[in-house]
């Protein structure tokens, strides 16, 4: 990474660490740990993730006085902690929630020698997706260039880089030497592969190192998958850290130091600049060279999200253990796997719920699963619950399937109670993209793992979790039969799932276009797909809206994920046609 040893240097770090929302201290104390990391290892700047010192995204808690006035005043306090932990000669980015005459603000501080020597607000403010910040913060129009051991440090914040204008246009005309970009940018399939060239474009059209930090964790249904990034004025990348884990990653980067001394306005926006000092930078032992972290494949990056998704929502709120449903099927097979990856096989509690229409390789394959996976597990058998309300009300047909489901449920939501497990909902995205799931019935509990994974890519990334369990020596955790057999609800004799559904793999390519492309009928028939098969697949996701909206919430991992992405009205007379 040193290519020139004339050529100034800083040695940065990037603090890839996951905090919590509305946890102020423990973030602060998390921060205050890896700066003091970041000083034993030499480095002259370290950049946290956006908004670190809140947690993000932090929502109407913006608007909340009283927390952002917390928010302010940890800011303070943690420049000084950090001067008494040993750290006061680093420069520190931390992100957090300010608050002025304008309102809310996405702020980062840049924190040296116990107190705040600069300050700035992000400029571009997400409107779309999972993001609505225009509504709750106040756009930034000034920008805080800070002059470091003589090399000039300006700053984007997340959608600042994504965003074309505004801050970087800005600083590519003022001058800087370095950008550090400090992000809260969430996980959906494949974003890695957006990232570094986005990142690479806009070093190049500021003509300067970027140093890119994302978070890492679960928030919610968000996941954030870390990835954090250095990129040469160049784009050639520099470092990379891993995916899904917190990682201090630390670098030397070598800039060409410019000079620079204007304030003034540069494209529509204020830059100020502030000296720290102007000597080179200590010299340090050069590091051993740089880390540049694999990607992972697709299906260890989609299990890698579920799993840090669930263990984080498991964790940040206080449950200490899982309990599921397990019917022998695929979906729950692969909600439990994951359920144990997360916490480990004596946190997860199995179910087998057995009904007059249970098959006998349902139960066994139940019962082998909780036998691969080293997980707590009983039977429950609901027949003569089901047969109570059957006989009682005199049901028949649907009602009487549904009962089934519901009476399942309402056994889970008891023993939860009872015994304080957060019960977990099966469904994926196929089946709550049409309204195959009964309310109060498979669709309780307090988080749902697989609710953004289409079931095509459900037997996908069955077969990949037990390929690696071979690869480890392990036993493979999904059994085979639960991956081949034929999906049933088993709610009726000899039911299956495509006595209701198109087959699953061509149900899929419908749902990908319509549900995460937003294509409408004519599109769709362009598309090569069938008319009837058209009208049948819309008509079932459109009806199903109001019983998405009593969902659990679970992991995005795609463009367009059912809740923040995708928010229809559940009253609604539109309809796709011909």
């Amino acid at each position: 990474m040193r290519d020139n040893d004339d050529m100034p240097h800083l040695r940065i770090a990037l603090a890839q660490i996951n905090p919590t929302v509305g946890d102020l201290t423990g973030n602060a104390d998390l921060i205050v740990e890896r700066a003091r990391d970041a000083t034993d290892a030499g480095a002259h700047v370290v950049v946290f993730p956006e908004m670190t010192l809140t947690g993000y995204p932090v929502e109407d808690l913006a608007l909340r006085e009283t927390f952002a006035r917390a928010s302010r005043e940890q800011v303070a306090a943690l420049a000084r902690r950090l001067a008494d932990a040993g750290c006061g000669d680093l420069l520190t980015y931390v992100g957090y929630l300010d608050q002025d005459a304008a309102g809310p603000r996405n702020a980062v501080a840049a924190l040296m020698g116990g107190e705040v020597v600069a300050t700035q607000y992000k400029h571009h403010l997400p409107n779309y997706g999972v993001f609505d910040e225009r509504r709750i913060f106040q756009p930034g129009a000034e920008l805080d260039v800070v002059r470091l051991h003589g090399i000039d440090i300006g700053m984007v914040v997340c959608e600042d880089l994504w965003q074309d204008g505004g801050p970087v246009a800005a600083l590519g005309e003022a001058g800087v030497d370095l950008m550090v970009a400090p992000n809260a940018s969430p996980y959906e399939r494949a974003k890695d592969d957006v990232r570094l060239p986005l990142v690479a474009s806009r070093a190049r059209e500021a003509g300067a190192p970027v140093v890119y930090t994302n978070c890492v964790g679960g928030q919610d249904d968000l996941v954030f998958d870390g990835d954090s990034i250095v990129v040469g004025a160049d784009g050639t990348l520099l470092a990379r850290a891993c995916q899904f884990a917190g990682q201090l990653l630390v670098t030397d980067v070598d800039v060409q130091a410019g000079g620079h001394t204007a304030d003034g306005e540069f494209a529509g926006l204020t830059v100020h600049r502030h000296s720290l000092s102007d000597g080179p930078a200590p010299a340090r032992e050069p590091l051993a060279g740089p880390v540049i972290g694999e990607p992972l494949s697709d299906e260890a990056e989609v299990w890698s999200a579920l799993v840090l998704g669930l263990r984080d929502y498991v964790g940040k709120n206080g449950f200490g253990t899982v309990m599921l449903g397990m019917s022998g099927g695929i979906d729950s097979a692969v909600v439990a796997a994951l359920a144990v990856d997360a916490l480990g096989p004596d946190a997860v509690y199995g179910v087998a719920m057995p009904s007059e229409y249970s098959s006998d390789h349902s139960r066994s394959d139940a019962a082998d699963l909780a036998e691969r996976l080293g997980c707590h597990f009983r039977v429950e058998p609901v027949a003569d619950l089901v047969q109570g309300y059957v006989d009682r009300l005199s049901l028949r047909g649907l009602a009487e399937e549904n009962i089934q489901a519901r009476v399942r449920g309402m056994l889970l939501m008891a023993l939860s109670n009872l015994d304080g497990h957060l019960v977990l909902a099966p469904g994926n995205k196929t089946e709550l993209a049409v309204g195959y799931s009964t309310i109060y019935g498979d669709a309780v509990g307090g988080f749902a793992p697989i609710k953004d994974v289409f079931k095509t890519q459900v037997w996908a990334l069955a077969r990949w979790r037990n390929d690696e369990a071979v690869k480890r020596g392990e036993t493979p955790p999904v059994p085979e039969n639960s991956i081949s057999k034929p999906p049933s609800a088993e709610l009726r004799p000899g039911q299956v799932d495509t006595d209701s559904l198109p087959d699953y793999a061509l149900l899929d390519d419908v749902l990908d276009d319509y549900v995460e492309g937003d294509r409408g009928y004519a599109d769709l028939l362009a598309a090569g797909f069938d008319a009837e098969l058209i009208d049948r697949v819309v008509r079932m996701v459109d009806r199903a809206e109001y019983k998405r909206r009593q969902y659990p919430p679970g992991t995005k991992i795609t463009f367009k994920a059912f809740g923040r992405d995708r928010r229809l009205p559940m009253t609604n007379l539109w309809r796709e046609t011909h």
